[in-house]
């Protein structure tokens, strides 16, 4: 079980995130951060595997690549899921040893636990999505002792 972006892919993706317009062309990419386009390629194939980026075509026809803020709930609901199929697998381990054996006891355990993961994760990004489409408060105004100044 693996997590984490590899290095190439974190750039991209933070090169993405930092753009006003959240999206880039694959050039663009490659100029920014000064790769590879077979770089940017391969980066980009494994962010969209993970529904971290999408791919939209401009009216000149380019591939755009795009992040927003659904993208990260649909991400996070995606990687919920992906315990679904290892919770399925442990259980049919169950099954195949025996309800009675150490190594099933294992295997439910992780079942158990995986399932309960995941329904937690997808019942607080469903609860937390609404976060994603609001804008934040604009910063309060602080003192010179950096404490926030009071407004009446």
């Amino acid at each position: 079980m693996t997590s984490g972006l590899n290095r190439m892919a974190a750039r991209v993706l933070t090169c993405l995130y930092t753009t006003d317009s959240g999206s880039l062309t694959a050039s663009a990419l490659a100029r920014h951060l000064q790769v590879s386009p077979a770089s940017i390629s391969k980066a980009i194939a494994f962010l969209e595997s993970q529904s971290l980026v999408r791919r939209h075509r401009d009216e000149r026809r380019r591939d755009l690549y795009v992040v927003d803020d659904e993208l990260f709930f649909q991400a996070t609901i995606a990687s919920a899921r992906a315990n679904d199929q290892l919770v399925a697998t442990a259980r049919q381990g169950v099954a195949l040893l025996g309800s009675h054996t150490p190594a099933a006891a294992r295997l439910e355990n992780i079942a158990r636990f995986l399932d309960f993961m995941s329904e937690s994760i997808t019942r607080a990004a469903e609860q937390a999505r609404e976060v994603l489409h609001t804008r934040p408060a604009t910063a309060t105004p602080q003192d010179q002792s950096g404490q926030a100044a009071i407004r009446s």
